[in-house]
């Protein structure tokens, strides 16, 4: 068991660090999916993979775990310090990081996990359907919009990320 957990831990923790937006609340968040997984092993029936089953699971604590966080003050982190403890090389691949994770935060959840799962996991739709529990065309109207919006929440504008959407609705052929 210890070595199965130990294999996907970082996978789980990074999906929770990304829903989360921290790593406070990841942590919470992932330690819940891992106990989830370790109570709910036998139940398993292997209809889809362990993979998209361990994400099904973290994916609910860390959704579990932001309404809790609704409750209570979000923290506040100070970038300039984080950025001044980086090589100047390194500031506008951080500030980048920051700016994406921040714009992350801000993204409705309904948003954030699917562009989340796609983009930075590499689930393809249909795993992304199951592990979220909703049709695939609705995953991906979520990460169309997802994606739009964190366009405009980083000040860029266009075809974002591939999903070929224009500006305004007015410059889309019809």
């Amino acid at each position: 068991m210890e070595e199965l957990l130990g294999r996907h831990y970082d996978r789980l923790f990074a999906v929770c660090r990304r829903l989360a937006g921290n790593d406070a609340d990841a942590a919470d968040a992932c330690q819940e999916a891992l106990l989830a997984v370790v109570r709910g092993l036998e139940r398993f029936d292997g209809r889809s993979s362990f993979r998209t089953w361990s994400y099904r699971v973290a994916t609910n604590a860390c959704l579990d775990e932001l309404r809790r966080r609704n409750r209570r003050p979000l923290p506040v982190i100070d970038t300039p310090e984080i950025l001044q403890d980086h090589a100047s090389d390194d500031i506008g691949a951080v500030a980048d990081r920051l700016e994406l994770e921040k714009a992350l935060s801000l993204l409705p959840v309904e948003f954030r996990a699917p562009v989340v799962l796609r983009d930075m996991v590499g689930m393809d739709y249909a795993e992304i359907a199951e592990v979220l529990n909703i049709p695939p065309g609705t995953v991906r109207s979520r990460i169309a919009r997802g994606r739009r919006q964190l366009a405009v929440l980083v000040g860029r504008t266009g075809n974002v990320a591939g999903n070929g959407n224009q500006d305004d609705p007015e410059d889309r052929r019809s």
